[in-house]
Formats: C-alpha cells, sequence, structure tokens
C-alpha cells in the first residue's frame, strides 16, 4: 500500500465525526433500534455472522433447476481490484496516480457498483442475508431486484466492513498516541530485543499498531550502522506478519473470522505453530546479524554508535496503554451474538464499534498531541485500507456465495492444502479477503465431510490451516499485508535502502519459504 506524504493530524474533525456518531446512536438508543436488532440476533444464534452462503430449503423442498449462486464471471470485479491493490502502486505509469486515495476509491467503488449493478438487474436467485440475523429473501418476479441488493449491502458493509474498519481504526489510532524513542547500541542482541517483543504485541495490539510502535525506535537505534536492511526484512517477518496470530486482533484475516463466529480465544491454540516460526525466525537473525554482518560493521561506524547513545524512553503510556487494553476488551466481551461473561445480557448492536470510538476520542483528548507529532502520526494509512477495503467487502460477495456451494469440489481435502492455498494467494493478493474465500471453500468441505471438531462450522483443522496461511504467508511479498509497505516506505524514509519488489522475494523465498515446509510437515500433515 502506499504511504502518504505527512502532514500533522488535526483532532478535531475527528473528535466532531466520533461526536456525531456518539450522539446518533444514543438517538437510536432511545428509539430502542439496536435493543430490536440485538433481540433478532439473539433469536437467531450466531447466524447472523456468518458469511453469504447459500440458503437452506426444507427437506425435499429444494427447487432442482434453481441457480443458488452467480455465475463465475461476477467474480471479475473482486480479482480486478485485488490485482489493482498489488501491481498498480508498482507500474510507474500509475503509481503516483495511485497515491491518492480519491483515486482509490473510485477505483475500488467503480468495481464495487459493477458488482451491485449484477444483483439489482440479473441476480435471480435467493440471498441469504446475515444482517442484522439470519434470514432468506426470494427473487420476486420480474423487474429490478432492490431486496437482493440491498441484503448484499447489509452484509458487506453493515455487517462486516463496520466492525472490522472500527476496530483497525480504534488500534491505529490509539497507538499513533504512544512513542518508544531512544538510541540504544545497535548489538545483535539489542535488534533481536525488539523484534521479540514486537511479535509478542503483535498479536495483542495488531501488526499495524506494533509495527508503528517499534519501526521508529528500530531506526533510531540502527542508525549508525550500515548493515540494516536485513534488520528491517526481518522486523516485516516477525512484527507485521508471524506474530499476529494469536489473537483476533492480531491481523485482519483473524478479524474476519471472529466477525464470522470464530471465538475470541481461539487463535491462542496457534501459540505452537506461533512459537515454531517466530522462534526459528529470530534465532536465523540472530545468527545471521551476530556472525555476519555485525563483523562486517566499520569500526567508526560502531564507536559512533556507542558514543551516541540516548536512554530508551517512553511516552504517551498514559493514558493509551490502559485504552488499547481497553478496546481488546471491548472486542473481546461486546460481541451483541454472545451474552457478557456471567450474564444473560447481550450487548446492543453496534455498542462494540461506539465504545471502541469513546475510547479513540478519550486517546485525542487526554493523550498529548507532541507524542503523536514525534510519531509523524497521520491518519493517511488508515484511510487508504477504509476506501480500499470499501470495495473489497462488496466485490467479494459473489465469490464468497460461489465458494460456499463450490468450494468442496476445489480438490482441497487436507489441512496442508489449505494452508498453501490460502498463504499462496495471501503472498500476492490481501490475505484478509483470501482467508474469507477459503474459509467458505471450507466450509462446505466440512458439511459434506461431517469433520468434527468444527469451529464456526468449519472443521477446525482446516480452518487453523487457514488461518496460518493468511498470517504467516503475508510476510511474502510487500503486497501481502498492509504493514509491510508501511515499514518499507518508513524504512527507506530514513535512509535504508529496502531491497525492490523481486530482491525482497529473494529473501523470503529463501528463509520463510523452508520454515512454512517445517511448519507443513510438523502440523499440517
Amino acid at each position: 500500500m502506499s504511504q502518504s506524504h505527512y502532514s500533522p493530524a488535526s483532532r478535531a474533525p475527528v473528535l466532531l465525526a466520533i461526536a456525531l456518531v456518539l450522539v446518533a446512536y444514543g438517538f437510536a438508543a432511545l428509539e430502542g433500534l439496536p435493543q430490536a436488532a440485538t433481540r433478532l440476533i439473539e433469536a437467531a444464534g450466531h447466524e447472523h455472522s456468518q458469511p453469504t452462503e447459500s440458503p437452506a430449503f426444507p427437506s425435499g423442498q429444494e427447487p432442482a433447476s434453481l441457480r443458488l449462486y452467480p455465475p463465475l464471471w461476477t467474480v471479475l470485479p473482486f480479482v480486478l481490484l485485488l490485482l489493482g491493490i498489488a501491481l498498480l502502486p508498482l507500474i510507474p505509469r500509475t503509481a503516483r496516480w495511485w497515491q491518492r486515495h480519491r483515486n482509490q476509491f473510485f477505483f475500488a467503488a467503480a468495481l464495487a457498483a459493477i458488482t451491485l449493478l449484477y444483483y439489482l438487474c440479473l441476480a435471480d436467485y435467493p440471498i441469504q442475508g446475515h444482517w442484522p440475523a439470519a434470514h432468506v429473501t426470494f427473487h420476486r418476479g420480474a423487474g429490478l431486484n432492490f431486496a437482493a441488493t440491498w441484503d448484499v449491502i447489509a452484509n458487506a458493509i453493515l455487517a462486516d466492513y463496520v466492525p472490522f474498519i472500527v476496530l483497525l481504526f480504534s488500534l491505529y489510532a490509539v497507538s499513533g498516541g504512544i512513542r518508544i524513542e531512544g538510541d540504544l547500541r545497535a548489538r545483535p542482541r539489542t535488534n533481536l530485543t525488539f523484534l521479540a517483543v514486537g511479535g509478542v504485541l503483535a498479536s495483542a495490539v495488531g501488526t499495524t499498531g506494533a509495527a508503528m510502535l517499534l519501526i521508529r525506535p528500530l531506526l533510531e537505534t540502527n542508525q549508525e550502522r550500515k548493515y540494516v536492511k536485513h534488520t528491517v526484512i526481518f522486523f516485516i517477518f516477525v512484527v507485521c506478519n508471524c506474530g499476529g496470530c494469536l489473537l483476533p486482533t492480531g491481523d485482519p484475516p483473524l478479524l474476519l473470522g471472529y466477525l464470522r463466529g470464530v471465538p475470541f480465544c481461539w487463535t491462542l491454540s496457534l501459540w505452537p505453530q506461533w512459537l515454531v516460526v517466530n522462534a526459528l525466525l529470530l534465532a536465523v537473525y540472530y545468527g545471521w546479524d551476530k556472525f555476519w554482518y555485525y563483523p562486517r560493521e566499520q569500526a567508526l561506524d560502531l564507536a559512533r554508535d556507542e558514543a551516541m547513545l540516548r536512554p530508551l524512553r517512553l511516552r504517551g503510556i498514559w493514558p493509551n496503554a490502559l485504552l488499547l487494553a481497553a478496546v481488546v476488551m471491548a472486542v473481546a466481551l461486546l460481541d451483541p451474538s454472545m451474552p457478557v461473561p456471567g450474564t444473560n445480557w447481550h450487548p446492543w448492536l453496534y455498542l462494540r464499534e461506539v465504545a471502541e470510538l469513546g475510547l479513540v476520542a478519550l486517546s485525542l483528548l487526554l493523550g498529548r498531541r507532541e507524542v503523536r507529532q514525534a510519531n509523524r502520526f497521520h491518519y493517511g494509512p488508515i484511510i487508504e485500507v477504509a476506501v480500499l477495503f470499501f470495495g473489497i467487502f462488496i466485490c467479494m460477495q459473489p465469490a464468497l456465495q460461489v465458494m460456499a456451494v463450490e468450494g468442496r469440489n476445489l480438490g482441497l481435502t487436507r489441512p496442508w492444502h489449505y494452508f498453501w492455498a490460502t498463504g499462496g494467494l495471501s503472498s500476492v493478493l490481501d490475505n484478509a479477503p483470501t482467508y474469507v474465500v477459503f474459509v467458505e471453500a471450507a466450509r462446505s468441505l466440512t458439511a459434506q465431510g461431517n469433520l468434527v471438531p468444527t469451529v464456526a462450522g468449519v472443521g477446525a483443522e482446516l480452518l487453523a490451516a487457514i488461518s496460518l496461511g493468511s498470517v504467516f504467508m503475508g510476510a511474502n511479498t510487500y503486497i501481502g499485508n498492509g504493514p509491510n509497505f508501511l515499514v518499507k516506505a518508513i524504512a527507506e524514509e530514513s535512509g535504508v535502502r529496502m531491497p525492490s519488489f523481486f530482491g525482497y522475494l529473494l529473501y523470503s523465498g529463501g528463509i520463510l519459504l523452508p520454515l512454512f515446509a517445517l511448519v507443513t510437515w510438523l502440523f499440517l500433515k
């Protein structure tokens, strides 16, 4: 993803927007609207959080000739959008055009409009809606299909996109108020500590949040060294990707899984794979830096590094560390499909998102503005994610419906099949929609083969493979996960000469692919 030119972020427009949202939600609550929606969700169980899929008919009543999913050509806007995200920033003639968020939005919105026009004019099959609760909408004769189109919009935007982007925005905005600064001795052990801490933080505050917290102090610590490129590459491997698989807050694919019914703490069961991958990456990095790169540094550079020391200093911890923890707790406890632990009360619809936005407002009001200025904090990266995923969530609806029915025919039957298929596409396309598409394929296989145990309707082993593939293999390229490009751009702004797109592939191919083969052999046979 592109890096916007820095300009100081003003808090006034954001605070005004949050205040308007809070007031609107308050009026809606006085009218009983979110409460009524939650009652529907509670009655339907967890079905509201499932992705768009083929409707279920009573036994023996399914029409034999009825089309249950769209034709394959309807997936084309989704494919074009993902290819555009991957390639347009890399083509010299389009790179500058792509840097403008307005152009990104127009590109994504145009493809989303094509998808919606199909549903409005041509779709003639039942649509399963899941907002606010599960229901089926049937096409009623000739004419424009407004009901089906609304269900697609509600599924994509109201059920999935809003919770997704509000959480990412909350983590990004609150973490932007924390600054870690200083200039430590740039020894291999120091850099190893940065990577290890980032690998743990990635699951708690998200790969984007952890990357933004740690990349600048890491670069400041290594500014006297000549060989820094490999350190940034391993930072992308660990902090921007592989460290983020333990909680839904860690990486966007896992957040989508949580929003679609995967229990919040289920991803903690992936700790053995997380530990093996990150421990081996840290070991490879330490050996490489200690025995190859560090001895090659010039004596004068090392002397300057020893002389130009500033102790590590944390700024903005109060109140932002507490607010970050509160964001995670809101995600875990305010799911309208589940009662708050120890009670029978289901949180109102969107109370979770309103709470997250309120925490952002507290961060902006109580936090120190000079800390954000020192972090060069601005909203460009999250705006880019917001405008692109607006289109992605709409365009991927046909793909979800096709996969729900035809996923069982792809020939993917084993966990390692899903690990490499999901990971392979996550390397070159965005890993969040890739995760959703393969979850649909696994769900159809699970229904066909009666796999147990299941998690959110998917075989547990298959879901683990999909989760690991989407998170881990997002590190294979710069475009596999949003933070990868952000870190590359920040490093280059600091004077680090990063490898090209294909140069980076040499590192990931030589280091990550053998490691992922080991994961396959140990865990995914």
